[in-house]
C-alpha cells in the first residue's frame, strides 16, 4: 500500500489513543522540569512589569495587556533574539500596543526597566 491511503493509515496510526497516551507519558517528565524552570523566570518578570505599572499609576484594568507585552518579550529573550533585533521586534510590538490603547511610555519604561533592551538605533 503506497500513496494517499498508506499516508492515511500512517496518519490514524500516529494518532491513535495508545500511541499519544505513550508518547506523552514519555515525555511527562521532561515537560514538567522545562515548566518548573521557567515558571520563577515569567513570575520574576511578570513582578518587575507589574511594579513599572504601579510606579506610572496604570489602571488595575489595564495591566493585563501590560503583562501580555511583557510575556512577548519574555518570548523572544527565551528564543535567543537580542540586540538590534530585539529591539526591532520591541519598537514593533510597542507600536502595536499603542494602536490597541496602552501608554508608549510606559510600553517604553518596560522594555527598558525590565528587559534591559534599548530603543532600536535609526537606520
Amino acid at each position: 500500500m503506497y500513496g494517499a491511503p498508506y499516508r492515511i493509515a500512517a496518519y490514524e496510526l500516529k494518532l491513535s489513543e495508545a500511541r499519544l497516551l505513550s508518547d506523552l507519558t514519555a515525555l511527562m517528565p521532561t515537560m514538567t522540569a522545562n515548566y518548573a524552570a521557567v515558571v520563577p523566570q515569567i513570575t520574576a518578570m511578570e513582578l518587575s512589569v507589574k511594579q513599572v505599572c504601579d510606579n506610572v499609576g496604570v489602571p488595575t484594568i489595564q495591566l493585563p495587556f501590560y503583562l501580555d507585552f511583557g510575556r512577548e518579550m519574555f518570548a523572544r529573550t527565551r528564543a535567543d533574539i537580542s540586540g538590534e533585533t530585539l529591539a526591532l521586534f520591541a519598537a514593533m510590538s510597542i507600536a502595536k500596543w499603542v494602536s490597541r490603547g496602552l501608554t508608549q511610555s510606559i510600553l517604553q519604561a518596560i522594555r527598558t526597566d525590565v528587559f534591559s533592551v534599548a530603543a532600536p538605533v535609526a537606520p
